[in-house]
C-alpha cells in the first residue's frame, strides 16, 4: 500500500513497483474512480495505464457514487480475483478513507438516519455548509481535524453518524479491525514540507496547461454531485458562476491542494504501521525489505 499526499509521486513509484513485481495496481484514490475527469483528479496518464494494469480507474460515470463501504466490498472481490494470479498486488492512493476499507474495514454505522439527514440537508440549505462544520467540531474535533470541509457529503455523513449513535464518528471508524486474508505492507512517500508544497504549485500550473479548465466546464452541470465536490473543479465553478476571477480560483486551488495535503499527513500520522520512505531511500528493493520483515 503506497500512501502519501497529493503531488508527492506516489503514482509513478507504484508503477515502479508494479513492474518490478510484475503484478497489478488498485487504486484507492477516491476521486479517480470517474469518468471524464482525468485531470482534476491526477489519474494515471496513458503511458502508465499502458505499462502496467490498473483497477478502479475512470471505470464508472460520476453519477454512479462510490461510497468508502461499496469500495470496501468492490475492491475486497477484486483483490481476491487478483491474489489467484499475484503474490503481491500494489495498492495505490491519497484517500486515508478508502484505505482504511480496503486495509481495516469499517465498524457497522447507524444506517436508519433519513430523518436526521433530511434535517442536515434542510441546515445546510438554510444555514450554510459552515454551520455544519462548526457543529461537527463540537461532536467529533478528532474527524474535524481531518475532513474535507469543503465536502458537505463527507461532513453530513459524520454528523449523521454522531447524532444517530451519541458516539464521535471518528471513534467508530477506528474501533475494530476486520480480519484480512492477506498481509498488508505501508510505505509513505516522504517529503520536506517547502519541498511539496513546491511541487502542488508546479503541478496545478500543469494542469491548468492540460485544460482543467475545460474538464471542469465539461462537469458543471454535475457540480451537485459528491464526486464534484473537490479541488480543482469547486474553485472554477467559483469562477464560472463570477464569484471569483479566473487567476483568483488558480491561486485557490493551489492554496487549497496544499490544505489537503495538510489534512492527508494528519491523517496518516495517526497510522504508525506506515513506513516512511525519503525520496533517496524508494526503491523496489527496500519494499522487499520491508515484505520480508513483514513476513510477506
Amino acid at each position: 500500500m503506497v500512501v502519501g499526499p497529493t503531488g508527492s509521486g506516489k503514482t509513478d513509484f507504484a508503477v515502479a513497483l508494479a513492474r518490478h513485481f510484475q503484478t497489478e495496481i488498485i487504486s484507492t484514490d477516491s476521486r479517480q474512480f470517474y469518468r471524464g475527469m482525468p485531470i482534476g483528479t491526477a489519474q494515471p496518464t496513458a503511458e502508465q495505464l499502458a505499462a502496467v494494469p490498473h483497477h478502479f480507474i475512470a471505470d464508472r460515470l460520476p453519477e454512479e457514487e462510490l461510497s468508502a463501504g461499496g469500495y470496501e466490498r468492490e475492491a475486497l472481490e477484486r483483490l481476491e480475483s487478483l491474489f489467484e494470479r499475484h503474490d503481491i498486488v500494489v495498492a495505490v492512493g491519497g484517500s486515508g478513507l478508502y484505505i482504511d476499507a480496503l486495509c481495516e474495514g469499517f465498524d457497522a454505522l447507524p444506517c436508519d438516519t433519513a430523518e436526521i439527514r433530511a434535517q442536515l440537508m434542510e441546515q445546510l440549505a438554510t444555514k450554510g455548509l459552515e454551520s455544519l462544520v462548526e457543529e461537527l467540531r463540537e461532536r467529533d474535533e478528532a474527524y474535524w481535524q481531518v475532513v474535507d470541509r469543503h465536502n458537505p457529503a463527507r461532513v453530513v455523513r459524520a454528523l449523521e453518524v454522531c447524532i444517530a449513535s451519541g458516539k464521535p464518528y471518528s471513534e467508530q471508524r477506528t474501533a475494530t479491525k476486520r480480519e484480512r486474508p492477506f498481509e498488508v505492507v505501508k510505505v509513505g512517500v516522504l517529503w520536506e514540507r517547502e519541498v511539496l508544497y513546491d511541487r502542488i504549485n508546479r503541478r496545478v500550473d500543469m494542469m491548468v496547461e492540460e485544460g482543467l479548465e475545460a474538464e471542469a466546464r465539461s462537469v458543471y452541470h454535475l457540480r451537485h454531485l459528491s464526486s464534484l465536490q473537490t479541488v480543482g473543479y469547486r474553485e472554477f465553478f467559483d469562477y464560472f458562476d463570477g464569484n471569483i476571477s479566473r487567476e483568483e480560483a488558480v491561486e485557490l486551488i493551489k492554496r487549497n491542494t496544499r490544505r489537503y495535503a495538510k489534512r492527508q499527513m494528519t491523517w496518516f500520522r495517526r497510522d504508525s504501521s506506515i513506513h516512511w520512505l525519503t525520496t533517496e531511500e524508494l526503491s523496489a528493493e527496500r519494499v522487499e525489505e520491508l515484505c520480508l520483515t513483514s513476513n510477506v
